[in-house]
C-alpha cells in the first residue's frame, strides 16, 4: 500500500454482499458512500459533527466530485480510505484515496470539493476551518 505522509485520517471499511453488482464487483456508486462516510467519520474525529453544524446553521455541501476508478473491489474485501484536506478560499478539497488492504491496490482516487452554506448564504467556512485546523493545508 501506497503510504502518503499528506494523509491525515484512514478508516478500515468492510465490503458488504449487497454492494456488488452482477459481475461480483463493487458497485461504482458505492465508492461515493464509502468516501462519505470516511468524511463524516473524519469530521467527527475533528469535533465537527454534521448533526452539531447543522445545530449551528452551518450546512457543509459537496460542491464536485472528481474521481477516478483504478482497480475494482471484491466481495469480501477490506478497504482503506484515506484523506487529507486543504483549503482553497471558501473551499474545502478533501483527497481522498481507497485502496485494497490485503493487496496494497489503489482502487480510486478522488477530489471531493465541499463549501459551508450559513444562514442561506455561501459563507468562507471559517468556522469549520478552525475545528479542522491541525488537519488542513491552505493554498491560494
Amino acid at each position: 500500500m501506497v503510504t502518503d505522509d499528506r494523509y491525515t485520517f484512514a478508516l478500515e471499511i468492510d465490503v458488504r454482499d449487497y454492494e456488488l453488482d452482477s459481475e461480483g464487483i463493487v458497485n461504482n456508486a458505492n465508492y461515493l458512500h464509502y468516501m462519505e462516510h470516511t468524511r463524516h467519520a473524519f469530521c467527527m474525529m475533528a469535533g465537527f459533527s454534521f448533526i452539531e453544524a447543522q445545530t449551528m446553521g452551518i450546512k457543509p455541501v459537496v460542491r464536485r466530485i472528481e474521481a477516478n476508478y483504478l482497480h475494482s473491489l471484491r466481495g469480501g474485501d477490506v478497504m482503506v480510505s484515506k484523506l487529507w484536506v486543504e483549503r482553497q478560499g471558501a473551499r474545502f478539497i478533501f483527497h481522498q484515496d481507497i485502496y485494497n488492504k490485503a493487496t496494497g491496490a489503489h482502487c480510486l482516487e478522488a477530489q471531493v470539493t465541499t463549501v459551508c452554506v450559513e444562514g442561506g448564504k455561501l459563507s468562507r467556512g471559517d468556522r469549520m476551518a478552525r475545528a479542522f485546523k491541525k488537519y488542513l493545508t491552505t493554498t491560494k
